[in-house]
């Protein structure tokens, strides 16, 4: 059965653009997968994955302790500057313990026990 000239015409235009679009679609769903692997591989492996987020989050956990100990440490530190510079008393309590040194008109007695000896 043959169609009139103009119709066997419109056929295979029809049938040209039917493959162009099926060609389009296969190229549009190629370039869709693509895209979807790549960034699946930067969620799970690349810059910022979720393994480096964890890492990250455990890290910024660790330097929260230690700043917590570090302020503590400070804190013990402001707490004693500022009795050393306010009291003489704990200049006076460093020098006898770390100096060794006495008041003016004190006497130092050093008490030493006799060593025992195996021969009594």
């Amino acid at each position: 059965m043959r169609l009139p000239p103009g119709r066997e015409h419109g056929r295979a235009v029809l049938f040209c653009r039917a493959l162009c679009n099926n060609q389009r679609m296969r190229i549009a769903t190629i370039v869709l997968a693509l895209l979807f692997v790549a960034l699946q591989y930067r969620l799970w492996v690349g810059e910022g994955s979720l393994a480096e987020v964890r890492q990250l989050s455990r890290q910024v956990e660790a330097q929260k302790t230690r700043n917590q100990s570090l302020r503590s440490r400070n804190a013990a530190l402001r707490a004693e500057v500022d009795d050393l510079k306010s009291g003489l008393a704990a200049i006076e309590e460093r020098a006898r313990s770390e100096l060794g040194m006495i008041r003016e008109g004190e006497h130092f007695y050093q008490v030493i026990e006799p060593e025992e000896t195996g021969t009594q």
